[in-house]
């Protein structure tokens, strides 16, 4: 008896790509060559690069409408934003105001100078610092907190002012006689909107949600269950990458922040100190660094221990022996 002959069907890549997981293969290979394309330098950390597809102008305008709601909402929770009526800025609100913009003014000097410094070595620095518009407010809140957001949008909390200051439990102006601790805070968040991490965060979750998007189209002859499964181990994946992501930027603050405190003249031996502080207020309550959006205090202390000798080296150079 003649055996049916039945046509030959193509194995492996051949089957693959008549379905629905040639839609993943394919928008994940298109994402990937857009990340590739538009990988830029990380201003003030030399040797790094990050996806960023906003422009400078983009940062500065959704920085200063960012800043305005939340200034705005700190005030509807009843803490209230120092020296925002100049009428009421008197007393300790125009002295703490004042402080907080003095070390700016002086961490803003540092970092054009420390731009310049790149320039002439021959690195492309865009000339972030006299694009930004440079403001600074003090909230009266118990958060401990502080921030710089894209555009050089600065606040500063009261809650922290203990942390930097004396430690020794309440808040007072005693806290602000020595600025240094203070100055390694700010050096770091204004850190992070110098290298425009607040773009790269931003360009990389739209990243992510289209990834997203292309992944859950090409499951659609998958089951219910199985669709979920999918998702969630790409999910996984993307937030152990987001996550990783995150700490690098923390890190490079740190040591765009170290860089500016001793060209400002500030002491640079109170980093470690402030971290292992840090440390110690979130002690049993955080998670294990590799789930972290910030390395562990200890982590960072040590990084700065490191990097120490050359700081000290700098400072003194610059601005005269250490006691």
């Amino acid at each position: 008896m003649k055996r049916e002959e039945r046509p030959i069907r193509a194995n492996g890549l051949g089957d693959i790509l008549q379905g629905r997981f040639a839609i993943i293969v394919v928008a994940l290979v298109g994402l990937f060559i857009y990340w590739q394309a538009n990988q830029k330098e990380v201003p003030f950390a030399p040797g790094k690069k990050q996806l960023n597809t906003m422009s400078v102008e983009q940062e500065v305008k959704l920085g200063e409408q960012s800043y305005l709601q939340i200034l705005q909402g700190e005030q509807q929770q009843g803490n209230t934003v120092l020296c925002a009526d100049e009428a009421s800025c008197t007393g300790g609100a125009r002295e703490l105001t004042e402080t907080v913009r003095t070390i700016g003014a002086r961490l803003e000097k540092a970092a054009l100078e420390l731009e310049n410094e790149y320039r002439e070595k021959g690195y492309d620095m865009p000339g972030v610092v006299e694009t930004f518009n440079w403001t600074y407010y003090v909230v009266d809140s118990a958060t401990p907190n502080a921030f710089c957001l894209p555009g050089g949008y600065v606040a500063v909390y009261t809650g922290i002012l203990d942390i930097t200051g004396n430690y020794d439990g309440r808040v007072s102006l005693d806290d602000i006689s020595d600025e240094d601790k203070l100055a390694v805070v700010m050096g770091h968040e204004i850190g992070h909107a110098l290298a425009h991490h607040g773009a790269a965060r931003m360009s990389t979750q739209q990243v992510l949600q289209i990834g997203q998007m292309a992944v859950a189209v090409g499951l659609g002859d998958m089951s219910a269950g199985q669709q979920q499964m999918v998702m969630q181990a790409f999910g996984v994946a993307a937030q152990g990458g987001f996550l990783a992501f995150s700490r690098d930027h923390e890190t490079q603050a740190d040591k765009i922040g170290l860089d500016l405190l001793v060209r400002a003249c500030y002491d640079p031996r109170e980093a470690p100190e402030l971290w292992e502080r840090m440390g110690e207020i979130g002690k049993g309550e955080r998670p294990p660094e590799w789930m972290s959006t910030h390395p562990a205090s200890e982590t960072r202390a040590e990084n700065f221990r490191q990097w120490m000798p050359d700081a000290i080296a700098e400072y003194e150079a610059r601005c005269g022996p250490l006691r």
